[in-house]
């Protein structure tokens, strides 16, 4: 019997013959945490080296990042963070980023070549599945787990049993990764990959952007999933290479490989999604949406699942020479400060303040409510981002509705949810 490739991962990394249904102890490539979840982390951290003078396992495995309430939104988040700048200074580590340098963690690790193919890597953050877009092992911790990781450099595991999904066919326009995973979360609902590693695999992503990639490994976490995965292939390569990450081990499932279920997707037929209130299962294909006339005051554009360059020029290729509805707040958020300084150069930012919409320094901040776009009693918001849990965004009564960057941005023009290819 083959091994799919998460299996051969985590074996790799805890020198055992384990498979799919085994507890092991790991070794790991690299930790990350950020403004909210590394305080505790590293308490934890502090408490098992008390005594000892020992510093954090690897200063340069360790990535702080505090993008969440930042720029610093009150007294408190700036509290959050003089934490990390303190612990990352006394233990000289080297991928702290902060203001300037700072971006939203899961488009600014890739981006600094800090993930490879082949590697175990945690962070606390539920997201950070997202780098099984370069054929990693990724996965979201707890805090408690951080703080051991970063003292001793293992975390433990029981390796996932795999799901195959497989997308056949060829892509409709304007259908994205984005729509793909809204998709995928509609069809076996939150719970449908519970602790399961989701493959994802096929024609249809062999053809598909990095960009869209990341967005379909970040929300694997939204069907329970353990982590995503998609076989490294020459478009990983090729990303590599721009990202000047040249050292790293590429795996795949062998053809024999055990997997707990397979599932295939005729993508011919699959429209541009929206997840309706309040979970990402709830997605209905534009065409239904478009006659209900879901009328918004917000729509977000950003966020670790759509804010690099690609989701922005699908937003400003719908939004140039249009105008935002005058009943709609537009926040464009791009995902890193290299993302938004190539988004000026291409004039895309241009574009997006003339259509009226405003543009934010990096931050996770309107995703979770924090800031940037927090929603009143009432409203509605169409968002580019990955949750639409009540008060995910805000008060408790306002509703949120996920969907693809070319969406958001057609729906911000009409101020209610409309399909892209009404221009």
């Amino acid at each position: 019997m083959g091994f799919t490739i998460t299996e051969k991962i985590l074996r790799e990394h805890c020198n055992n013959n384990v498979s799919a249904g085994d507890f092991i102890l790991a070794n790991i490539d690299k930790c990350l945490a950020n403004d909210i979840t590394a305080p505790i982390a590293i308490q934890v951290f502090e408490k098992i080296v008390e005594g000892t003078g020992k510093s954090v396992f690897d200063k340069n495995k360790v990535i702080l990042t505090p993008d969440h309430f930042t720029p610093n939104k009150d007294v408190a988040s700036a509290e959050q963070c003089k934490i990390l700048r303190e612990f990352a200074h006394k233990n000289q580590i080297i991928n702290y980023f902060e203001i300037g340098r700072v971006g939203i963690e899961h488009c600014l690790i890739p981006e600094q070549g800090l993930v490879s193919p082949g590697e175990v890597f945690i962070g606390a953050d539920s997201h950070t599945c997202t780098y099984g877009a370069l054929g990693a092992f990724s996965t979201g911790v707890g805090s408690t787990d951080l703080g051991v990781a970063m003292a001793l450099g293992q975390c433990w595991f029981k390796i996932p049993e795999s799901i195959k999904f497989v997308y056949n066919g060829k892509l409709k326009d304007w259908v994205s990764g984005k729509d793909l995973i809204l998709y995928t979360i509609g069809q076996i609902g939150v719970d449908g990959a519970t602790y399961k590693a989701m493959e994802f695999t096929g024609d249809v992503i062999k053809k598909l952007s990095m960009p869209n990639r990341f967005t379909m490994c970040n929300m694997a976490i939204e069907a329970g999933g353990k982590n995503g995965i998609i076989i490294p292939d020459k478009i990983t390569e090729i990303y590599l290479k721009k990202v000047g990450n040249k050292k790293y081990k590429m795996y795949d499932s062998d053809k024999d490989a055990e997997y707990f279920n397979v599932i295939e997707f005729d993508c011919n037929n699959i429209e541009p999604q929206v997840a309706f209130p309040h979970l990402p299962e709830n997605s209905k294909p534009i065409s239904e949406v478009d006659g209900m006339k879901v009328e918004i005051e917000q729509a977000v554009i950003g966020s670790c699942t759509n804010g690099r360059l690609e989701d922005l020029r699908i937003a400003a290729k719908i939004l140039k020479t249009q105008t935002i509805h005058s009943n709609v707040r537009c926040i464009v958020i791009p995902g890193t400060q290299q993302i938004y300084l190539e988004a000026l150069k291409e004039g895309l930012i241009e574009i997006f303040l003339n259509a009226g919409a405003i543009v934010s320094t990096p931050t996770c901040g309107p995703c979770l409510g924090g800031f940037m776009g927090v929603l009143a009693a009432g409203e509605r918001a169409v968002s580019t981002t990955n949750r639409n849990f009540v008060g995910r965004m805000g008060h408790i009564e306002s509703e949120v509705y996920l969907s693809s960057p070319a969406v958001a941005a057609a729906s911000a023009i009409k101020g209610y949810i409309t399909a892209p290819n009404y221009l």
